[in-house]
């Protein structure tokens, strides 16, 4: 008898942790939740931990710790708190797959302890390789460790790769929806509302996901992510714009053929694809019906109206830790847009100031890393007022 895959949950609350969730209660012979990270939502967090019981229920922030004990307790389910708690879980026996779906720079260290326990990686946190994509590159050869991405765009990418030489590889094509301002002029750009920009046109995510979106410097994260995840260099590393989200990457080969991977803009193909260890389960969920969508478009992106994605190739021409302090400046500037502290075209000059201030190093350290992440964080918040 096999005994179903024990899972990590980082970041259980959000959008991809719920569709994760959704997907081991899909299989439940086959998978189950053994560990749940929440960062601040401690209602939500009782909810998936009476539900599934898994061994351990950890939240973040240490203020709500209390009323997940005391909510947990009588279901003799452990509890913990802090970042501390989360790391040290990853080297828990009772997990096999982790899967990384927090936001932000937080799924760095989990991400880092549970390579070096040799788990197996469902990579949903695409900053744990923007950040530290070569740190990271290291530590996997000397670990058993699988990384199978969830992004949409990077699990495409993998299927399509699947059975074929890397040799033969002669560009990856990464396709982005172009967000909410598509078709909007620069000056319209001036006067973005949070609203505005919340509003995706096809998927539903997280508020900090859909604002990069909408800058398209998720794009630029995509693409460094891919050059680690693939080993492809930058230059041959693309994106281009397909609004219909249907298409969710290719890869053109030597000879000329393109292989694309199609599907609905849901998560749960991928997250699904990524738990059965690249194996296709089965599913009753509605599946793409390709006579109704007739129409693809494909369009390079406006990189005047867009800018943001080419801080991709600047931070894989300088290396080092420049996409650290991108990273860290665009979370301090997205944070103080979501609560109207600063402007939509804000965003941009508090990345483009960070990167001028923070000192660049070109061979960081871990520790190098989260002293950049600290810094950049620091200055970015304290010219907020006078962006």
């Amino acid at each position: 008898m096999t005994l179903p895959k024990r899972i990590a949950v980082l970041g259980s609350t959000g959008s991809i942790g719920v569709q994760t969730l959704d997907i081991i209660s899909e299989y439940p012979g086959m998978f189950r939740a053994s560990v749940l990270v929440a960062g601040s939502n401690v209602e939500r967090l009782i909810e998936q931990s009476i539900k599934h019981r898994p061994d351990l229920a950890i939240i973040a922030d240490p203020s709500r710790y209390q009323i997940l004990q005391n909510a947990l307790s009588p279901f003799g389910i452990a509890v913990a708190c802090g970042s501390d708690a989360v790391a040290d879980a990853m080297e828990l026996p009772q997990i096999d797959t982790v899967v990384t779906a927090t936001v932000g720079y937080s799924g760095l260290e989990p991400t880092i302890r549970a390579i070096k326990a040799n788990k197996d990686i469902a990579l949903a946190n695409k900053e744990t390789l923007v950040v530290a994509g070569e740190l990271v590159t290291q530590l996997l050869t000397h670990s058993k460790s699988k990384v199978i991405p969830v992004d949409s765009e990077h699990s495409a990418i993998y299927q399509c790769l699947m059975g074929e030489n890397n040799k033969s590889i002669r560009k990856l094509l990464i396709t982005a929806s172009g967000g909410p301002f598509r078709t909007k002029s620069i000056e319209e750009l001036e006067k973005v509302t949070v609203k505005d920009a919340l509003s995706h046109p096809n998927w539903s995510m997280g508020a900090k996901i859909t604002i990069d979106s909408a800058t398209m410097l998720n794009k630029a994260f995509e693409i460094i992510e891919a050059r680690w995840l693939f080993g492809i260099e930058p230059d041959r590393i693309e994106a281009v714009v397909h609004p219909q989200s249907i298409v969710h990457s290719m890869v053109e080969f030597v000879d000329g053929a393109v292989k694309a991977q199609l599907g609905l803009p849901d998560m749960h193909l991928p997250i699904r694809f990524a738990l059965g260890d690249s194996s296709r389960l089965p599913t009753s969920e509605r599946s793409l019906s390709i006579t109704d969508y007739s129409h693809l478009e494909f369009y390079k992106p406006d990189t005047e109206k867009f800018p943001m994605i080419n801080l991709a190739y600047y931070a894989l021409r300088n290396e080092g830790n420049t996409a650290c302090i991108i990273n860290a400046a665009n979370e301090i500037a997205v944070a103080a847009f979501l609560h109207g502290q600063i402007g939509y075209l804000d965003i941009r000059k508090v990345i483009e100031r960070s990167l001028e201030k923070i000192q660049f190093i070109a061979n960081p350290t871990y520790d190098d890393y989260v002293a950049t992440n600290s810094a950049t964080r620091e200055f970015a918040t304290s010219i907020l007022t006078s962006i």
